[in-house]
């Protein structure tokens, strides 16, 4: 009954379309249905739990007690079995959960390997759940009953994803996961598998049947859609599948989809839109208005109701679509869209992911239950009514992983939090949920405070996710108000006690110190953060671990130190010091970080030692099997002397395994303390299926990342190399080791009291409770009196189990309900705690660093404020000191040098000062960049919007002056019509693709398939080496012949392909020539070839462009100008000061006249609008908010800056003419002077008059300068006037000349159009026509391919008959004959192929189909191949029945060939006239817009064009003389006019080229004739001499080519070797017969010597017969005739008997074994124990080969 539906499994390799297993018992004796009343026990089919045998544990050793979880993110797990239950997959049991009693029914996985999928029967009284595991099973339940009433089996390898009943329930389809992905129907009822075949190669979420077509089926999953279709042929059903074909629409997951009446399908996408598929291919994309999605996220359609479609989605809301609105004319159809509003709405919720629903069992209900991938389970009511209800959440449980879990030491409390940002507390007594808190943030890690922290024992520890940690009182708040405490607890409330952030990163461990005085934190920021645990938390300090913190543990109280245990996930285990809770508030005010830096810690860093352990195996195995052997040996070898060969063998030993290290290193997923200084890890990885017991060296200076620290023990824990322990526990009294494996199953080991080295640990219990693949069980717990036991893992579920019978249980328990906290004194008037809420908050140690920074940033501030007010002072007091020696006389006053300090300290101040200045560079470097960037952006900026701006340079010495030209921003630039692409006429041919690749796979697969000399039987015999090697090098010699032939013909093909025909012209010489025709005499047409309005909108921009570009090159000269100006002030000021010092020491009369400075005009520079100081800024923001009260905003802030920057100059000038006019009236005292001092003062007098003359010159002469420069350039700006008034003139024309195009634009771009499709019409047909031709040729290859090889059979099958055979009619008539033969299926090389061409599929026809030729009838009716002919060689007929099948196969290739051919040509035939025919019209449209590009031509020419001439450019004189009237003149370019001359010069030359190249051409021609000639009649000359030594050696013509291509006879090698195996069999049947015949000799010899032994046997048996008789006749004769002595008479009677009896048995045995001797002494006796019945002595040897 399982057998035939394990026969499926081989089909699912097979293609879907074309290979189906059916199971049915085709051909056997017809299957026994099975009985409707057939159960099966469930007890025998449910999984058990592993224990070790012997052990002595019980089975029963844990019991479910209730699940907490749900497995929300699993795809389809939730179904309704009635109206009050609902069934769902929780790690490896099935619940049934009652709405209403929230009552809950278990049904354990029977596999132990966990539930794929589940599926409820349309008729409800059966659902079904597919196994996982090795080869899992489909198992139907009853309901509600729950009793298995059908198995179905080999379905899949591992696991099952999706079921689904048709809707009669008489089918059921399952899919298999990965790897087979296997679609079965079964036939349930009777465990039958109806068809199976494979799907694609990837996961496949759904599959259906449709309910309006039962033939029909869709299945959809990751990237891919599939449409079925069950057919009945004559073999049974087919099912066949087409693949949907995305096209332009982007490929996408598609979860659901929804079977519409007319065949089509509605499917959902991950963008949120629908898509409607017809066929295989997507007829539109169902969106909302302006391109909206019809959902946010993943959308699934689930229903189809009166012509409204409902879908929900992953944004919660639940859409009815009307699909009657959908019409293919409003359908876009460049998009493929469709645009449509829903009909109605409902949200169920904002924080709500629906992913499947399933609807109420009750007929015309709207009532759905919703599974929500956020975790919960909602009740919706979609009739879209008024009175309809809210939809209502019926549970709520835990979304994902369970990443926390611990429970209360005072009573059956349990608290878990997950990353769906809830912490629950559950009572595991009453089995139900007390609260639930969200937050911001997913919880990570959760620890409950033990007792000695918090008395009431409601103190709860959370990590999250962003490093915040959160303290949680849990209490009842009815006993707030005094409310008398009861038995039953009903309320409780989470309450917010304090929140930090210690971590930056998701905090993944939280542990209390033993005394509860420390509270140690871990995260992936490889932080450990210690707290001081009182009312308030405060923090003592950090330290830095080696890696991401995996687990943390305080040592137990036994150890004498407390100190932490670190675990990190890189492999490294760190053991610290606890630090000092109570740390001195002076020295911890003074440290400006948190870090420990002074904690004592010891590190070991994980080597691995599995490869070791592995080998150390390994050695121990052989060492133990080369003992046994070597025993074995000694007992065989006894009798040999020479024990050569043990030696030798002994020495010979397989190498050991090489040592393996990972890297990276193996993560560590656990671990726990043994005893100080010790404990054990377990490792994931490479490492796993172990515990290892390490400790920490002696030795720790070493760096952490290089330590390489070995365990010195290790426990190997069964079958768990890839199932890596993940959590571990004790039990309270630590007799129990719990163990949660990353499998989902939990062990349990029985321990000894005090074992810490785990030496205890043999046996264990092992279960499979959470999900096999995605359930790695993370948390283990026991509760505080050992009773129960909870798990959580990471498929979101919850499990508790008790350890005790329920009677038992319910005894030790005086409770039914956990006890709940009671709340702290004065709690309900405590200020709620502050929480921190952004994820982007500082860390306590953040906080801390940037608090000092601050607070070094203020004193540093302070600091500098202190330097400046003190260098202010001295900067006033130096003025002071100025002021006062200015005012004393001059001979007493200090010069400036004597006012300077000392070069020295100048110089070392200077130092100082560049140092410190550097730094603050460094330092200030990023920001000045960023400011430099930023300013750079704001002036060019500026710049563009103050480009309109006019900048005037004015002479200094004339009236001249030179401006910019205005250029104001450009509105948009144009520009981007120069970089539009050109219309690619010739992509198309581009992305033409060649077709021939198949062809050539093809012809490479019928390469393979030349015939050969086939073998006349199979080979049985193998042949030897070099046999082998003589075939094979025929075999390579046949070949490289073959290979060199093709070659040699695809090389004459070649050349032949490349021969032009005689007409031949070259295309490009007509391609020149027609451009000459067209070109010639129209130069304005060859300049400027069909031009259209958006070509001279583009020289229209081009030619602003170019003017605008010499514009700015002008402006930018004359800004040059304007800086020289600048430059030139600066010097010129720089020389009126040298020249004030010169005159200061010359008298009055002798100082000539100063020039006057000149001034830059506002004109010149109008940048400096804005351009203002830092001191007038800092006025202006002083002032702004004045300015605005005081002036009511008439002053803006644009005239404050200028009126702040014109005061500004005003007192710099005034305060220089005040300099000139101090300098100026300042006169020296006259003196009494020497002699010699006046003649000094004159030397020097004279002097200074040289250099004022000189510094007067140089200033005139730069002055001079500056104004001829200016001039020049004014010249040259005139000159640029005078052509951009061209240019403008130009521009004018080009615009005139773009609106008379735009007159002829629409008709233009309607022929561009018109030409264009008929230019993609020509260019496909062309395309697809050189496509036909070329497969056209291949397929004409192909059958002259076939051909040949059909003749090469021909001659093979000659071949084999041999000369004068006296059966070749007969044979010959068996080769011709030709049969009624099924056709065969073409192989494909896989599914890829298969998925591809799978629409194709349905126009295949039958397999049934049969190549039949009644003509063949009457030759057949009288020959029979089935017998062979008396003389003929069996070997021969079956290799000519062999030879007609690969002839019948060949001819029906080449009629395939040929048929495809003749199809070919008719295609090639229409698409040639359609080329024609579009050819046709393309030349009409052509012409069309020829005409009115001459008639656009004709309008331009009519436009009058401006042109500027001088007169030395006018050639067109009549008598010497400008004629009045121009009109017949032609403009012309001069280089154009030169151009034209050259090229009259240049046809001329190459006219005269051109001939003597045709001369050359036609005695080459000439020449080639005569040599062609000459080669055909040497060709006929080798041919015949071909054919003559043919005859010669032949005897008849035959094809060299088959002949080389022949390889060797395998038949002749068979039959040498077979000789040779018989010869060799022979020689050793002598050999055994002579071995045996020895033997026999030795048989004898030992034959008689036992003989021998049985007549010495005789003869003492006779002697003591003799001697008993001689004593039995004394007794008799001393027997007297006493009547006392009767009884002693009857009793020696007795024993006369016996002896009697003895003596004749023994002379019985004496005659036989005389007998037995007479039989030995002749050959074929067999010897027999004497109690055995003689053996025939007529039984024959048995022969030496009789064995074989």
């Amino acid at each position: 009954m399982a057998d035939e539906g394990n026969g499926s499994n081989s089909a699912g390799e097979q293609t879907a379309s074309e290979e189906n297993t059916e199971g049915s018992n085709s051909g056997g004796e017809p299957k026994k249905e099975l009985p409707a009343d057939m159960f099966y026990d469930y007890e025998e089919l449910r999984s058990r739990p592993f224990i070790t045998p012997g052990s002595g544990i019980p089975e029963d050793f844990l019991r479910l007690s209730h699940s907490f979880g749900y497995d929300s993110r699993r795809r389809a797990n939730l179904k309704l079995l009635d109206e009050q239950t609902l069934v769902f997959i929780a790690g490896n049991f099935l619940v049934l959960l009652d709405v209403s009693t929230e009552e809950r029914r278990y049904l354990r996985s029977c596999s132990g390997g966990g539930i794929g999928a589940i599926a409820v029967h349309p008729s409800r009284d059966y659902f079904v759940v597919a196994e996982k595991g090795n080869k899992p099973d489909v198992i139907v339940y009853e309901y509600p009953s729950l009793k298995p009433y059908r198995v179905l089996r080999g379905g899949a390898e591992r696991e099952f994803s999706f079921l689904d009943f048709n809707r009669a329930g008489s089918l059921l389809a399952s899919v298999a996961g990965e790897p087979d992905f296997l679609l079965t129907l079964w036939t349930w009822s009777q465990e039958e598998v109806t068809l199976s075949c494979k799907t694609v190669s990837q996961e496949v979420y759904r599959i259906s049947f449709s309910p309006y077509d039962p033939e029909l089926m869709t299945s959809s999953g990751a990237g891919h859609i599939r449409f079925w279709k069950m057919a009945a042929t004559l073999t049974g059903l087919k099912l066949r599948g087409a693949v949907g074909l995305f096209g332009k629409t982007a490929a996408t997951d598609i979860d659901g989809f929804v079977e519409l009446p007319d065949g089509k399908v509605v499917s959902g996408t991950e963008w949120g839109n629908l898509l409607l598929w017809e066929g295989n291919t997507i007829e539109a994309e169902i969106c909302r208005k302006e391109a909206r999605s019809c959902h946010a996220g993943t959308v699934q359609p689930f229903a189809l109701e009166d012509g409204r479609l409902m879908t929900f989605g992953t944004d919660g809301f639940v859409r009815t679509w009307d699909l009657d609105r959908i019409d293919s004319t409003a359908i876009d159809g460049d998009s493929g869209r469709f645009e449509m509003e829903p009909v109605n709405e409902m949200l169920v919720g904002h924080n709500v992911c629906l992913s499947s629903v399933v609807r109420s069992s009750l007929s015309d209900s709207f009532v759905w239950f919703a599974q929500d991938s956020n975790g919960a389970i909602w009740k919706l009511d979609l009739s879209f009514t008024n009175t309809a209800p809210d939809p209502e959440c019926l549970f709520s449980f835990h979304a994902g992983p369970i990443r926390g879990l611990d429970v209360s030491d005072e009573s059956h409390l349990m608290a878990t939090t997950a990353l769906d940002r809830s912490v629950r507390v559950f009572d595991f007594l009453s089995n139900r949920e007390l609260i639930t808190s969200r937050f911001n943030q997913g919880g990570t890690s959760l620890c409950w405070a033990p007792s000695s922290v918090n008395q009431g024992g409601g103190l709860l520890v959370t990590g999250f996710k962003d490093g915040v940690v959160r303290l949680l009182e849990l209490y009842n708040p009815e006993r707030l108000q005094g409310v008398p405490e009861t038995g039953a607890e009903t309320g409780a409330e989470l309450r917010l006690r304090q929140a930090f952030k210690p971590h930056n990163a998701a905090v993944t461990a939280v542990a209390y110190e033993q005394d509860g005085l420390v509270l140690a934190t871990g995260s992936l920021d490889s932080t450990v953060f210690f707290f001081a645990v009182g009312d308030k938390y405060n923090p003592i300090g950090f330290i830095q671990v080696p890696g991401p913190v995996q687990a943390l543990q305080w040592s137990p109280r036994s150890h004498a130190e407390n100190k932490l245990l670190v675990f990190c996930r890189n492999g490294h285990v760190v053991e610290v010091q606890r630090p000092d809770p109570d740390p001195d508030p002076e020295a911890e005010a003074s440290l400006k970080t948190f870090q420990l830096w002074d904690v004592p810690s010891r590190a070991f860093r994980f080597h691995s030692i599995k490869s070791q352990i592995k080998r150390d195996e390994e050695v121990r195995r052989r060492q133990a099997e080369k003992e046994k052997k070597k025993k074995e040996r000694e007992e065989k070898l006894k009798n040999l002397k020479n024990k050569a060969a043990e030696l030798l063998e002994e020495e010979e030993e397989e190498e050991l395994p090489p040592l393996h290290v990972p890297d990276p290193p193996s993560p560590v997923c656990c671990g726990f303390y043994s005893q100080p200084g010790h404990f054990w890890l377990s490792m994931g990885g490479f490492d796993a299926g172990f515990l290892y017991h390490c400790k920490f060296s002696q030795d720790q200076d070493q760096d952490p990342d290089r330590r390489q620290d070995r365990p010195f023990d290790f426990r190997l824990l069964a079958d768990a190399d890839d199932d890596p322990v993940r959590s571990v526990t004790f039990s309270s009294s630590r007799q129990l080791l719990l163990c949660g494996m990353t499998s989902g199953s939990i062990r349990i080991y029985p321990l000894q009291p005090g074992d810490v080295g785990l030496s205890s640990m043999q046996a264990y219990w092992a279960l499979s409770v959470h999900d096999n693949q995605n359930g790695r069980l993370r948390h283990v717990r026991c509760s505080h009196d050992d009773l129960f036991l909870l798990t959580a893992a990471d498929d979101g579920n919850i499990f508790s189990f008790c350890l005790l019978p329920p009677e038992e249980l319910q005894n030790k328990l005086q409770r039914q309900a956990a006890k709940v906290p009671s709340p702290r004194v004065g709690v309900e008037s405590e200020a709620l705690a502050l929480d921190i809420e952004d994820p982007a908050a500082y860390s306590i140690e953040t906080a801390k660093q940037k608090l000092e920074k601050d607070s070094v940033r203020r004193e540093a501030e302070l600091m500098v404020a202190e330097k400046q007010r003190q260098l202010a002072e001295l900067q006033r007091k130096f003025k002071q000191v100025l002021t006062d020696n200015q005012k004393l006389p001059e001979h007493v006053r200090l010069r400036p040098e004597e006012l300077q300090l000392h070069p020295l300290f100048t110089q070392l101040a200077e130092e100082l000062k560049v140092q410190k200045v550097e730094e603050v560079r460094k330092q200030l470097a990023w920001e000045r960049e960023r400011s430099q960037i930023a300013l750079r952006k704001l002036q060019e900026r500026l710049k563009t919007s103050m480009g309109a701006d006019i900048v005037s340079v004015l002479a200094i010495r004339s009236d001249h002056r030179v401006s910019t030209y205005s250029l104001p921003p450009l509105p948009e630039p144009l520009t981007w019509i120069r970089a539009r692409s050109e219309p690619d006429g010739d992509a198309a041919r581009d992305r033409r693709k060649s077709r021939t690749e198949p062809a050539t796979d093809g012809d490479q697969a019928e390469e393979v398939l030349v015939p050969r000399p086939p073998a006349a039987r199979q080979a049985r015999i193998k042949l030897g080496a070099r046999q082998e090697e003589r075939l094979r090098k025929d075999a390579e010699r046949a070949e490289q012949a073959r290979a060199k032939i093709e070659t040699r013909r695809q090389e004459w093909a070649q050349i032949y392909s490349e021969k032009p025909p005689d007409d031949y012209v070259d295309s490009q010489f007509l391609q020149a020539i027609r451009d000459v025709k067209e070109n010639i005499g129209d130069v304005v047409r060859r300049k400027e070839p069909r031009v259209n309005a958006e070509k001279k909108k583009e020289e229209l921009i081009s030619l602003q462009l170019k003017i605008r570009e010499k514009q700015t090159e002008m402006n930018g000269r004359i800004v040059a100008l304007r800086d020289a100006k600048l430059q030139l002030l600066s010097r010129l000021a720089a020389r009126l000061q040298r020249l004030q010092d010169v005159q200061q020491r010359l008298a009055a009369h002798r100082r000539l006249p100063l020039p006057a400075l000149p001034a830059m005009s506002p004109q010149e520079t109008p940048e400096r609008k804005l351009r203002c100081s830092g001191a007038v800024l800092q006025r202006c923001g002083a002032g702004w908010a004045r300015i605005q009260v005081e002036e009511g905003g008439a002053v803006g802030l644009l005239e404050q800056l200028e009126e702040e920057m014109k005061a500004e100059e005003q007192e710099v000038g005034g305060e220089t003419q005040i300099l000139l006019a101090s300098s100026g009236a300042r006169e020296e005292e006259e003196e009494e002077l020497s002699e010699l001092e006046k003649e000094v003062q004159r030397e020097e007098e004279i002097r200074l008059l040289h250099q004022q003359d000189c510094l007067l010159q140089e200033m005139e002469t730069s002055v001079r300068r500056f104004d001829s420069e200016l001039l020049q350039l004014l010249v040259q700006k005139l000159l640029l006037d005078q052509q951009l008034k061209l240019l403008d003139l130009r521009l004018l024309t080009i615009f005139r000349e773009m609106l008379l195009l735009r007159q002829f634009q629409s008709r233009e771009e309607a022929l561009q159009e018109k030409l264009r499709g008929c230019l993609q019409k020509e260019e496909n047909i062309t395309s697809k026509l050189e496509e036909c031709n070329e497969l056209l040729e291949l397929k004409t290859r192909d059958v002259t391919r076939l051909q040949e090889r059909d003749k090469a059979l021909t001659a093979t099958f000659q071949a084999s008959l041999g000369d004068e055979n006296p059966f070749e009619d007969f044979l010959t008539k068996v080769f011709r004959k030709k049969i009624k033969r099924v056709k065969k299926k073409k192989e494909r090389p896989g599914a890829e192929e298969e998925e591809k061409d799978s629409e194709d599929d349905s126009g295949e026809d039958s397999d049934s189909d049969t190549d039949y030729d009644s003509d063949g009838e009457e030759d057949g009716a009288a020959l029979d191949d089935s017998v062979c002919p008396k003389g003929c060689e069996p070997e021969l007929l079956e290799n000519t029945l062999q030879l007609r099948e690969r002839r019948l196969d060949l001819e029906e290739q080449l009629m395939e060939e040929k048929m495809a051919a003749e199809a070919l040509s008719r295609d090639s035939e229409t698409l040639i006239k359609k080329e024609k025919i579009v050819k046709n019209n393309r030349q009409g449209v052509e012409k069309d817009l020829e005409l009115m590009n001459q008639e656009k031509q004709q309008k331009m020419n009519q436009l009058d064009v401006v042109v500027s001439l001088q007169l030395h450019q006018i050639l067109f004189v009549t008598d010497g003389s400008v004629p009045s009237d121009l009109s017949e003149a032609l403009v012309l370019d001069r280089t154009e006019l030169h151009r034209l001359q050259d090229c009259i010069q240049n046809l001329e030359a190459e006219k005269v080229q051109q001939k003597d190249l045709l001369d050359q051409d036609q005695q080459r021609q000439t020449r080639l004739v005569h040599e062609e000639k000459d080669m055909l009649a040497m060709i006929q000359k080798l041919e015949l001499q071909c054919d003559e030594l043919m005859m010669k050696k032949f005897g008849r013509l035959v094809d060299l080519e088959a002949l080389q291509v022949l390889p060797g006879n395998r038949r002749l090698e068979e039959l040498k070797q077979e000789k040779l195996l018989l010869e060799g069999a022979h020689a050793k049947e002598l050999r055994l017969w002579e071995v045996k015949l020895e033997e026999e000799l030795q048989a004898k010899m030992e034959v008689l010597e036992t003989n021998s032994d049985h007549l010495r046997g005789v003869i003492r048996l006779h002697r003591q017969k003799a001697g008993l008789e001689a004593e039995l006749y004394g007794r008799q004769r001393k027997t007297g005739r006493q009547q006392f002595q009767d009884f002693r008479r009857r009793s020696d009677q007795e024993t006369i008997q016996s002896l009697q009896e003895t003596a004749k048995t023994q002379s019985e045995q004496a005659d036989a074994l005389i007998a037995e001797i007479h039989f030995l002494s002749s050959k074929g006796g067999q010897v027999l124990p004497p109690s055995s019945a003689r053996t025939s002595p007529h039984v024959p040897l048995p022969s030496p080969l009789s064995d074989k």
